[in-house]
């Protein structure tokens, strides 16, 4: 019986810059960063998780052919790959935050829903990311 779910992978153009972007600007931590031959295995998380890893996949060899990976940098640029979906105390001062560190990639600003508020945004390589506060949303 499965019983964690340990790396899930996003593609992204730079794993730098994907780095950069999800630790200084989300706050995840760095995971692996391990260099095998040609491929580095990167990873981010939440801070203090001792759970689910992201790997930050860039398209190309050794993973890919070079015409798979350029379907995938074109499906990349127009957000259609899978995203993540996030989980804050604060999606508003979050959002505040980003903005004021000069973020402007935004998908929806932070709104009320039934479940909750969530935003919406885009990292540097495109992939939509969802940031939910859980709780009580507006009333009905």
């Amino acid at each position: 019986m499965i019983t964690k779910l340990s790396v899930t992978s996003i593609y992204v153009h730079d794993k730098d810059e994907a780095l950069a972007f999800y630790v200084d600007k989300l706050g995840f931590e760095k995971g692996n960063d391990v260099q095998q031959g040609s491929y580095r295995w990167l990873t981010v998380r939440v801070p203090g998780e001792d759970g689910t890893e992201v790997s930050l996949e860039e398209p190309g060899a050794p993973l890919h052919d070079e015409a798979t990976a350029e379907q995938l940098r074109a499906l990349m640029a127009k957000g259609a790959l899978s995203g993540l979906v996030l989980i804050t105390d604060d999606v508003r001062g979050l959002y505040d935050s980003l903005k004021a560190g000069g973020f402007t990639d935004f998908t929806m600003e932070p709104t009320d829903h039934f479940y909750g508020t969530d935003m919406g945004l885009r990292d540097p390589s495109g992939n939509p990311i969802r940031v939910l506060q859980q709780g009580k949303g507006p009333a009905s």
